[in-house]
């Protein structure tokens, strides 16, 4: 599909720039803004309200209100709410795409299969409303009946990244909406604009007002801190950096709020001496490069057994070599911008210590002259032990390589992090991988595959990668309380 600007105008004339509170498009309490720059080029593309911390309990307030009626529809009303929402996402996927290209710099391509895979959760979570169910027994001792049934946690707020504008707000939304929670979502300030035309989707099909409320900001903590600390809020969701993550843990220790947290990742990805090379550059160039490496899932260390090193580098830095850098929207486009110059700044950073320290690059590695927030794809061979991009999540399109020799250091070296998200591994080997599945500490495992994402199973990571689950049969357990009632012994006089 060939974009042109009229698309690109139509696309973001559609867009709210107003807050969502309670049903109502409206201005901040006191007028802010914020800016919302297309990181290709550096220039604004919209302007819109940016909520104040009274905004933020006004947003509240709406939940609050809302969440009694809500709790109490029928679920296949909610699940037929998330259906619709789907079907409306699916109609607007190339509107979607192009504007998530707009505010967060991914290929069109990329970022149209980042609508289908988000889309997926309203579908996925509207088919799990109708099957929320608890159990009804007898006591061991025979002396009473056990019930215990499922109700929704509350109200809930969300706090989005902005690397994955639209999947990481419907996998959140999709489970509140059909466990029965009502919400106030935070979007990032750099990319809120996709959540806003998600906002707009699901009024479209009928979620009532104060249900979902959709408050951008550029003063994160002064909004949310109070949301946190009021007694009304029963759920905090934050999918972002790990040391944010500990701070808002922290914050929400003192009213004991449930808290799921998708924290920071330093995926390693195995290649062992029996590997299919061709499978294994293939699979690392999807684990390495889905969003220009601006990914939690992102293979972030490739450790690979130094009998296959050479020829797993070479056929990989050829393969990255080739990508075309260029803005998400033009044609051919295979890699986009890094989010902002300071982001870029730190990957570029990673690579110079790598390099002092010994590492050769073989391809990419330098910043390219010009507007907007590029990076190459960049592999490294012969990376030190003590390189700090082996240690630090480097969030970009940069492939560091270091060598192994036996299983025992393979596992040693990919556990060697504080981060437990995802790991990769490539082996003809059965047993083998199924003892790094149970040696590896990760919460996800892709075996053979550079691709582990799916709406219908877990997602998250141990460690310091965080805590709960999204999507699968445990997504919705996230936005749910068990309540147990025991009742006496019908048949005792």
């Amino acid at each position: 599909m060939s974009i042109t600007a009229q698309d690109e105008t139509r696309v973001l004339a559609s867009v709210p720039k107003g807050l969502l509170i309670d049903g109502v498009w409206r201005d901040s309490s006191d007028g802010s803004t914020l800016d919302v720059t297309d990181p290709a080029t550096g220039e604004v593309v919209a302007t819109i309200a940016s909520a104040t911390a009274a905004d933020g309990l006004a947003a509240l307030d709406a939940a609050d209100r809302a969440q009694a009626a809500w709790a109490k529809t029928a679920p296949r009303y909610r699940a037929e709410i998330l259906r619709a929402a789907f079907e409306r996402v699916i109609e607007l996927a190339d509107d979607f795409a192009i504007l998530m290209s707009i505010e967060m710099g991914k290929p069109f391509a990329e970022a149209k299969g980042e609508v289908l895979y988000g889309a997926e959760f309203l579908r996925w979570f509207s088919e799990e409303a109708a099957r929320i169910s608890g159990r009804f027994g007898t006591a061991p001792d025979g002396k009473m009946r056990l019930m215990v049934q499922k109700r929704p946690v509350g109200p809930s707020l969300f706090i989005t990244p902005w690397n994955f504008p639209l999947a990481m707000a419907t996998r959140k939304i999709a489970p509140a909406i059909a466990a029965g929670c009502t919400m106030v979502l935070k979007p990032a300030a750099l990319t809120p604009l996709t959540s806003l035309l998600f906002a707009k989707v699901l009024e479209e099909v009928g979620v009532p007002a104060g249900v979902v409320n959709v408050i951008p900001t550029s003063t994160s903590g002064a909004v949310t801190g109070p949301i946190i600390k009021d007694a009304r809020l029963r759920k905090l969701s934050f999918t972002g950096s790990t040391p944010v993550g500990r701070r808002l843990i922290a914050d929400s220790a003192d009213r004991v709020l449930r808290v799921s947290m998708e924290l920071g990742g330093n995926a390693p990805f195995i290649v062992f001496e029996d590997a299919d090379l061709d499978k294994a550059v293939n699979g690392a160039m999807l684990a390495k490069l889905r969003n220009m490496g601006e990914a939690c899932t992102a293979a972030n260390r490739m450790i690979v057994h130094e009998s296959v090193a050479d020829e797993f580098a070479t056929k990989l830095a050829s393969k990255m070599g080739d990508l075309r850098v260029q803005r998400g929207l033009s044609d051919g486009s295979n890699i986009g911008p890094i989010i902002d110059s300071k982001s870029r700044d730190s990957i570029h950073e990673l690579v110079t210590d790598a390099v002092s320290k010994g590492a050769k690059i073989l391809t990419g590695g330098q910043i390219p002259a010009g507007q907007g927030f590029f990076y190459p794809p960049t592999v490294l061979a012969g990376v030190s032990k003590d390189a700090r991009i082996l240690q630090e999540e480097v969030f970009g399109p940069v492939a560091p390589i270091v060598t192994f020799k036996t299983e025992a250091e393979a596992v040693a070296l990919a556990n060697n992090t504080e981060y437990g998200l995802v790991a990769y591994a490539f082996t003809k080997d059965l047993n083998r991988g199924l003892r790094l599945a149970e040696s590896l500490e990760i919460g996800m495992f892709g075996l053979n595959t550079g691709i582990v994402s799916n709406p219908a199973a877990p997602f998250g990571g141990v460690k310091a990668s965080g805590v709960g689950r999204e999507g699968g049969r445990e997504g919705i357990e996230e936005y749910l309380e068990t309540v147990y009632i025991g009742i006496a012994d019908p048949f005792e006089d």
